[in-house]
């Protein structure tokens, strides 16, 4: 079965490709041609995961799925959310979003956080949705040197390091990216 993912970041498709293994003929943006600014304009992980599924399901007449993913952090009352990759401006530089997190986060003693995945799955004109969580704390500082976004100051509950820290294949064990898969492909898997 071919399937594209709607994302030009390499990162999310190296871990996506290693939770869905060979069943599944996963192509990339460039794999199909589309060099395309995919829009990201709601307000929600959801509208904005289903805005870029169809936009290439629309266009490229390819079943499909996209994601999006935001760090919800308690004491921000959910910020920076849909927001995450674009929270410290629209460079979408993810030194600058973690500065910003801490900064404000700078005396605060509820570090309670959460990722949360959203996928939308567009295959046979129906459109699914698959939804990951892992909770955790945002760190005082960063530490680790692997992930990207905000791996290096969140750590999971039940763990003594943070994403950056932990090898690709630990942290698809737990992370939200790799629950929402999860379920992505269990359903594909019984179609």
């Amino acid at each position: 079965m071919d399937l594209v993912f709607a994302t030009n970041n390499k990162h999310k498709l190296e871990e996506i490709q290693q939770l869905i293994g060979v069943k599944i003929n996963l192509k990339s943006l460039s794999d199909i041609n589309c060099s395309d600014e995919i829009p990201e304009d709601f307000f929600t992980l959801e509208e904005n995961a289903s805005q870029k599924a169809n936009y290439i399901f629309n266009k490229y007449n390819m079943d499909c799925f996209a994601d999006d993913t935001g760090l919800e952090i308690e004491a921000l009352k959910g910020d920076p959310g849909v927001l995450s990759a674009r929270y410290a401006g629209e460079s979408k530089d993810s030194e600058a979003n973690m500065k910003k997190v801490l900064e404000k986060l700078k005396g605060e003693k509820n570090r309670n956080a959460r990722f949360r995945t959203v996928i939308s799955l567009i295959i046979d004109k129906k459109e699914y949705f698959f939804e990951g969580i892992v909770n955790g704390e945002i760190l005082e500082g960063k530490t680790g040197k692997d992930g990207f976004g905000y791996d290096p100051i969140f750590m999971p509950t039940g763990y003594s390091e943070s994403f950056a820290e932990m090898s690709i294949d630990e942290k698809n064990l737990i992370s939200h990216r790799a629950i929402a898969t999860k379920k992505l492909v269990g359903f594909l898997l019984n179609l």
